[in-house]
């Protein structure tokens, strides 16, 4: 008897240490898992696996937030001015409304490609549609600057500072998808013309 006790309470001092290290695999994984879908996308986009960015990115969402700053389009979030206070500003910002664009902006599809995405996770920014062949391949750490229950943020900043920000959000217990890219602020370059032919010379 007394040695089946001994037994038991062994048994039951290893299921409760085994317990308590799920709970903390369990804790740990929960709270690292943004940033396992952070390189888990830059890998499948080095690898153009369109499947597997297809599981962990919303290309809806990405489009709605990467439309209006490729557009510019920043202002449009504040409320026009009131006409009693100021007509001149309220005119201008209705024929602003309804004038076209000079300049039609980028589809938000540039930047979507695998190419692009991995572009983005290295800090390439508004550059990441631009095809750069002496570009010097980089792998930057993200930084965590959100870590919430449904979303975390991750910024990847470049050389000089230009932040590119990611925003997840959570879809399972383990599950994060990419919902939100921030592009940083300037202009939206556009895909650089091809070289004139050399001119030929005759003997």
């Amino acid at each position: 008897m007394h040695f089946a006790s001994m037994a038991e309470v062994r048994a039951r001092k290893v299921l409760a240490n085994l317990l308590l290290m799920a709970l903390a695999v369990a804790l740990i994984s929960f709270f690292v898992a943004p940033a396992v879908a952070f390189f888990a996308i830059r890998s499948a986009a080095d690898a153009r696996d369109a499947a597997g960015l297809q599981r962990l990115v919303d290309y809806d969402a990405l489009r709605r937030s990467l439309r209006p700053q490729l557009a510019g389009r920043a202002a449009e979030t504040a409320p026009p001015p009131d006409f009693l206070d100021d007509p001149i500003g309220a005119i201008r910002s209705r024929f602003a409304q309804t004038r076209p664009p000079a300049v039609r902006p980028p589809e938000p599809d540039l930047y979507l490609s695998p190419a692009a995405i991995s572009a983005l996770t290295r800090g390439e920014g508004r550059y990441a549609s631009v095809s750069r062949p002496g570009a010097e391949a980089r792998d930057p750490w993200p930084r965590p600057t959100y870590w919430g229950f449904n979303r975390a943020r991750f910024v990847v900043p470049d050389e000089g500072g230009s932040r590119t920000v990611f925003t997840f959000e959570r879809r399972g217990p383990f599950t994060w998808t990419l919902v939100h890219i921030g592009l940083p602020e300037g202009a939206t370059p556009t895909t650089p013309a091809a070289p004139p032919p050399a001119p030929v010379t005759r003997r």
